[in-house]
């Protein structure tokens, strides 16, 4: 008989592609997930893991395993939905994945209110890059993913997969203090050339809609300085080393030296729960996507208000239905 747990350390591995990303994914150590595979390997008398560099690799009996263990696993969460949903409770182990500034901005207070009205519900927190949370759904790696998308890359929607509008983020150009734009009403996309910009790598959909729409303005952008983080590429606007297009969302308030000025019109990415078809009824999913939907609203009226560096609380309309 396998077990269902060395199993799904396997399926961990091979959609992760190592053992430590399986054991962030699962909340184990590394040394946890080796055990459970070798396990695995004394129970079937087989070779699952074959040493590549630092690294390893799965073998070709590994692979149809894990293909086996993913169809078991949807197996097993459709039986834990029914149990779930007869209770008609949220409880069980929900396992989350947000973006960056998504878990730093909007899942703190959805989480803490999760966990003071469900104690029965054990949500556990991933952070993960947005453009892999999709697929994190769709294989069964985690229960619910925080995306987003902007208009110059729109977000998958493979087939088992639904997604819920949370709300919109709204995106600002920030500049040094004295700057020139901040005596202005508001900056257009064509009043853009001739800075020097700090943004997010390439391949980051920040970046890519900096370079496409300078470009399409007729301006070959100058990038200054490149940061992974927003309030990295922020502190370096603030110490008047460039400018930068920032989301609201976990931005946080601004330091002295840096003020938002309003672009227009402004860049916008949508945020979206998605969850698999099979969860659809669970009420965990349910309740986590009211309260997501929920603190959208609150999140967005936190944000510092365009051309202050500080403190005012700005304005935002509720999210979308």
């Amino acid at each position: 008989m396998l077990d269902l747990s060395r199993l799904r350390a396997l399926h961990a591995v091979s959609v992760h592609g190592s053992v430590a990303g399986a054991a962030a994914a699962l909340g184990y150590t590394p040394s946890a997930v080796s055990q459970q595979i070798a396990k695995l390997e004394r129970e079937t008398r087989t070779t699952l893991l074959e040493r590549r560099g630092r690294g390893v690799a799965l073998t070709d009996e590994a692979r149809h395993l894990a293909h086996t263990a993913q169809e078991l696993l949807a197996i097993v969460e459709r039986a834990e939905t029914t149990l779930e949903e007869r209770r008609g409770l949220p409880s069980g182990l929900l396992r989350v994945a947000a973006f960056a500034s998504a878990a730093r901005g909007l899942l703190p207070g959805v989480l803490a209110e999760l966990a003071g009205r469900h104690p029965a519900l054990d949500v556990r927190l991933t952070e993960v890059d947005p453009h892999l949370s999709v697929d994190l759904v769709a294989r069964g790696v985690t229960d619910l993913a925080v995306a987003h998308d902007w208009d110059i890359a729109p977000l998958p929607a493979p087939e088992g997969v639904e997604q819920a509008v949370i709300g919109d983020d709204r995106c600002e150009l920030v500049v040094p203090e004295g700057h020139p734009f901040t005596t202005r009403r508001v900056i257009r996309r064509a009043d853009l050339g001739g800075q020097r910009w700090v943004c997010q790598p390439p391949g980051r959909v920040c970046h890519d809609w900096l370079m496409r729409t300078l470009r399409t303005a007729g301006f070959e952008p100058d990038i200054a300085h490149v940061a992974e983080e927003n309030h990295t590429v922020v502190a370096l606007v603030a110490a008047g080393l460039g400018v930068a297009v920032v989301p609201r969302l976990g931005t946080g308030r601004l330091p002295a030296g840096a003020v938002a000025v309003p672009l227009e019109p402004a860049p916008v990415r949508r945020l979206y729960a998605l969850w698999r078809t099979g969860a659809a009824r669970r009420p965990a999913i349910t309740e986590a996507v009211r309260t997501l939907r929920e603190h959208w609203p609150r999140v967005a009226q936190e944000a510092p208000l365009p051309g202050d560096a500080a403190s005012v609380p700005r304005p935002a309309g509720a999210a979308p239905q």
